[in-house]
């Protein structure tokens, strides 16, 4: 028995939707020049000049909404991240204008009120038409319409079950038609071909683990036939991700499973923020290390500061400065300072206790060995003792280590007696990297001043 292709054309398939709308953007523009018209000569009446800018303008939008992907499909995309793109043509559309009119010397025929007003009101327009036009595909993909069938080929993974069970998969455009197990077989792909007419499938989402990589050839030899859309969505399983993301190296896609994400632009502010703020602090602080520094040279016999190779960015051996806490001894194996420790004298217990001995690496943070926030650097000889015990212990240095961290905030500070504890230091470590952004360090930076300095955990 042949089977009939239920597939059916969305609206967008049917009708030029981008055309469409783009047309609307000009209109918009038209509009907007209109209104800024009036409130700047209190007249909708446009000189010649004023006609032909304001078709100018439009043309130049379009074209920077066209060439960003303003007009490509919105689906699974979310509504801020829609108006971040149509945002940032506009922002270029007003580069591009005001370059114009500097270079061909037109700026003086023109009122500027009317120019900014113009840009404004559109960008205003165009953002508010993209909102509404959001909130009437979701309502109407809430009632089962303009929905794009999927069909969910899996091995029972988490990634699966969550496409399976998440409410928001119809407000992105989609819905799931049926889930389909994999199989590693001719007669499952025969099977597979026959699902995908049975159901009108618009896409197939194969849901599979890297391990079945393989098995992708084979699925799309056999929907050769298809105009189906296939995307791969790997079950990751329990491979740790860091900042995973897709880039585009050499002409080629890659698809990045652990980076950093203080990169580029984030890695000049990360910096800004270290030499800033970290500038500030050791200007406010060099009184109470002259303080500290002859205490603690007239506590005990030893040098003022205590230097220890610690492990930085990417691997790369640095010199961390603290002040002296214990007497002076000879310890190879680097052992963890412990509740009670013969070693710490008096003074090196208040200053433990109160991270006061932590001051001096502020000099690292100027230095550019050391940030403000990150992963607190370990000694060498713990590395190499937690790097085969705990997974992805060593991705922690992909960033800068930290003055104080997300771990020492949340509670993993001082003595790791057990392999949990550095564990669950290790997770918030990693959970601080993949979520990197400036107001998590301002918060982490303020909640130190009231949770880090006194801590029961330091000894």
């Amino acid at each position: 028995m042949e089977l009939i292709n239920r597939y059916q054309p969305t609206f967008s398939e049917r009708y030029p939707v981008p055309f469409v709308v783009a047309l609307l953007d000009m209109l918009i523009v038209i509009v907007a020049s209109l209104l800024a018209h009036d409130y700047r000569f209190a007249t909708f009446d446009m000189a010649g000049r004023y006609n032909t800018t304001t078709l100018l303008i439009a043309a130049v939008v379009v074209l920077c909404i066209t060439f960003g992907g303003g007009y490509g499909s919105q689906r699974g995309m979310s509504i801020w991240r829609q108006l971040g793109i149509l945002l940032a043509c506009w922002c270029l559309a007003a580069g591009i204008l005001l370059s114009l009119s500097f270079f061909l010397k037109v700026s003086g025929n023109y009122s500027r009120i009317w120019f900014s007003s113009t840009l404004i009101l559109g960008a205003v327009f165009s953002l508010s038409f993209r909102v509404i036009v959001y909130l009437v595909l979701r309502q109407l993909r809430s009632s089962g319409m303009n929905l794009k069938s999927v069909l969910l080929v899996d091995t029972g993974g988490e990634t699966a079950r969550r496409l399976n069970r998440t409410r928001k998969l119809n407000e992105f455009g989609f819905k799931v038609a049926t889930s389909f197990n994999y199989r590693a077989d001719e007669s499952w792909l025969a099977e597979l071909v026959e699902q995908v007419e049975r159901h009108g499938a618009h896409e197939v989402w194969l849901c599979l683990p890297l391990s079945e990589g393989g098995g992708i050839q084979a699925v799309m030899y056999a929907l050769r036939h298809h105009t189906v859309a296939v995307r791969f969505i790997p079950e990751w399983g329990d491979i740790r991700l860091l900042n995973h993301r897709v880039s585009y190296i050499a002409g080629l896609y890659s698809l990045d499973l652990s980076c950093s994400p203080i990169d580029g632009p984030a890695q000049i502010v990360k910096r800004l923020e270290d030499l800033v703020v970290g500038g500030l602090i050791s200007l406010m602080i060099l009184p109470v290390c002259a303080v500290i520094g002859i205490v603690v040279k007239l506590s005990s016999p030893g040098p003022m500061l205590f230097k220890q190779y610690r492990t930085g960015i990417n691997g790369v051996r640095f010199k961390v400065y603290k002040f002296r806490s214990m007497v002076v001894h000879d310890d190879k194996d680097v052992t963890q300072a412990t509740r009670n420790d013969m070693r710490v004298t008096k003074v090196g217990a208040f200053l433990r206790r109160t991270s006061l001995d932590e001051l001096p690496q502020f000099f690292n943070v100027l230095q550019g060995r050391m940030s403000l926030v990150g992963p607190r650097p370990h000694a060498l000889v713990h590395n190499e003792y937690y790097k085969d015990l705990v997974e992805s212990y060593m991705q922690r240095h992909k960033v800068k280590p930290g003055i104080t961290g997300w771990a020492q905030v949340s509670g993993f500070r001082g003595e790791t007696d057990t392999l949990e504890k550095m564990q669950k230091r290790v997770e918030h470590d990693l959970w601080y990297i993949d979520n990197w952004s400036l107001w998590l360090d301002l918060k982490i930076i303020a909640s130190t001043v009231f949770k880090g300095f006194i801590n029961k955990n330091a000894f």
